[in-house]
């Protein structure tokens, strides 16, 4: 026994059992965390497991009352929906917040079931939530202008166009917005005529000097000649895509002859043969072929201010919102026009 006791104040054994104590605790803290992620990672797994199979409107409610997820991330889970493009699910996720106990974001989350009704193309219902917003909180910049846009869609220019008085009252620049819904107004009238449209649209244009695409697009669909009358040069590369499909009889060569954008354009085209190279590649390219190769030009258009292409031409972007912010993308393709004409002379 005594031998026992004088080796247990021998220094070395001490030493030794301190390290074994460390490793018991290290060993036991290991396991117990991982454990503990293991638990963590289940309940995570079971919970969203719910969300896998789209819950109901009334499982929505109990989860939403259980209090299980916060406000939060109800509203990162709604957005995630909204992205994805499932905007019934959104839907139903606002609709069920706004009936709980809880009304600190109350305003947030009905603007976020407007805006979502929106995104889907319930116009009428959007339209309504906005309204309601604006009863008691007039002042709401973003309602306003979802409310607006709303109106336009719905095309009622009239009442988008009433939106910009209170937007000017928040110091909201409206001089672009105004020019746009008022000439979509002009353009939409079923009491005048083609003339009167065009006098009344280039009176916009030239007071205000903006929406130079939409103008010129309209104008030179309907009366290319008032078109090359009033044309500005300086947006020949704005217009590039417009230009290049109006019919060759409806050109103007003496206005061609006097800018070297439109030779170079029109060379490209095979109209005349006034240009041998262009600074930019895919004229450059169809000058030097000559129309011994069956191409011509494609378009794709961008958003300046989101950077989102899109298709086709646009005058107000759908995903940012912004007018006369589209810029066309240009790129070399088959031209299956000229293909189809071939084809049509063959059996004549």
């Amino acid at each position: 026994m005594d031998a026992f006791f004088i080796e247990s104040k021998d220094p070395l054994f001490g030493i030794i059992i301190f390290f074994v104590l460390i490793f018991v605790i290290t060993f036991f803290s290991y396991w117990f965390n991982k454990f503990k992620k293991k638990e963590d990672y289940r309940h995570l797994d079971n919970f969203l497991k719910q969300f896998q199979a789209m819950p109901s409107q009334n499982e929505l409610k109990v989860l939403i009352t259980k209090g299980e997820l916060s406000e939060k991330s109800w509203f990162l889970l709604a957005n995630a929906y909204t992205k994805s493009g499932n905007y019934e699910k959104a839907i139903e996720i606002y609709s069920e917040l706004l009936k709980a106990e809880d009304k600190t974001n109350y305003r947030e989350t009905l603007f976020l079931l407007g805006k979502t009704y929106f995104r889907a193309g319930f116009l009428e219902r959007a339209r309504v939530i906005f309204l309601e917003i604006l009863k008691t909180n007039p002042r709401t910049p973003q309602a306003l202008n979802y409310l607006l846009l709303a109106y336009e869609q719905m095309k009622n220019y009239k009442e988008a166009i009433e939106i910009l008085e209170p937007l000017e009252e928040l110091k909201q620049d409206t001089l672009i917005e105004a020019a746009y819904l008022n000439m979509l107004l002009i353009l939409n009238s079923v009491e005048l005529g083609v003339d009167e449209k065009v006098e009344a649209v280039l009176k916009i244009y030239k007071s205000s000097n903006l929406l130079a695409y939409l103008v010129f697009e309209y104008l030179f669909r309907v009366n290319p000649k008032v078109a090359w009358e009033n044309f500005d040069a300086s947006k020949s590369e704005l217009l590039i895509d417009v230009l290049w499909n109006i019919e060759r009889k409806d050109l103007d060569f003496n206005i061609i002859m006097q800018n070297g954008f439109l030779k170079e354009l029109y060379s490209a085209k095979g109209y005349i043969k006034e240009a041998s190279s262009s600074s930019i590649f895919e004229l450059d390219i169809l000058i030097n072929l000559d129309s011994k190769v069956n191409a011509t030009l494609g378009f794709e258009y961008i958003c300046n201010s989101c950077k989102v292409v899109f298709p086709f031409a646009f005058h107000r972007c759908s995903n940012c919102h912004s007018i006369g912010t589209s810029r066309a993308e240009l790129s070399l393709v088959k031209d299956y026009h000229k293909d189809f004409s071939e084809e049509n002379n063959s059996f004549q």
